[in-house]
C-alpha cells in the first residue's frame, strides 16, 4: 500500500495538474483581495471564475507535463492537448455566458423581489463561473510554469 502512494505522488503529470491548480487558487485569493478588498478561505479552496483560471492552469500543467514526459508525438499528449483546448474554450465560452445570464437573472429577480414578497425570495445564482480570455491566458502561463517548476525536483525529472 505504501508503494501505491509513493508512485501516485511521484506521478509527474498528476502532481503537475494538482500543483497548477493550487498555485492558481492561491494567486486567485490575492487577486480577489485586491479587487474585492476582502479575503475568503472559501475562494481559496472552492472558488471558480476570477484571475487566473485554475481550470486552465490545471489542464495546461497536465498537457505540459505529458509533452515533457511522453513527447509531443505521443497519443497521451494528443489527448491532453485536445482536453486542454476544450477546457479553455469552455471557460471563455459556455461558462462565461452562463455567468452573464446568472447576473441578468439576479438583477431581474432582485427587482421582482422588491415589488413582491422579498421574504419568499432567497434565490441567487452564482455569477462568477466563467473567465475572460485574459484570465485563461494567465491560467495557461501558471500551468506551464507549474509543470516546469516541478522539474527542479529530482523525483520529477525525466529519465
Amino acid at each position: 500500500m505504501g508503494q501505491f502512494f509513493v508512485r501516485l505522488f511521484s506521478n509527474y503529470c498528476l502532481v503537475s495538474a494538482i500543483f497548477g491548480w493550487i498555485i492558481a487558487q492561491i494567486i486567485k485569493v490575492f487577486t480577489g483581495v485586491f479587487k474585492l478588498q476582502t479575503f475568503s478561505i472559501k475562494t481559496l479552496l472552492f472558488g471558480t471564475g476570477g484571475m487566473p483560471s485554475s481550470h486552465t492552469a490545471s489542464v495546461t500543467a497536465l498537457c505540459t507535463a505529458v509533452a515533457i514526459q511522453e513527447g509531443v508525438g505521443s497519443a497521451a499528449f494528443a489527448i491532453s492537448a485536445i482536453f486542454t483546448i476544450i477546457v479553455m474554450i469552455d471557460a471563455t465560452g459556455v461558462r462565461r455566458e452562463a455567468g452573464k445570464q446568472a447576473k441578468a437573472l439576479n438583477l431581474i429577480f432582485s427587482e421582482w423581489a422588491l415589488d413582491n414578497e422579498p421574504e419568499n425570495f432567497d434565490r441567487h445564482f452564482k455569477e462568477l463561473i466563467g473567465h475572460t480570455p485574459l484570465q485563461v491566458f494567465f491560467g495557461a502561463l501558471v500551468g506551464i510554469g507549474a509543470a516546469l517548476l516541478l522539474l527542479l525536483f529530482p523525483v520529477f525529472r525525466p529519465i
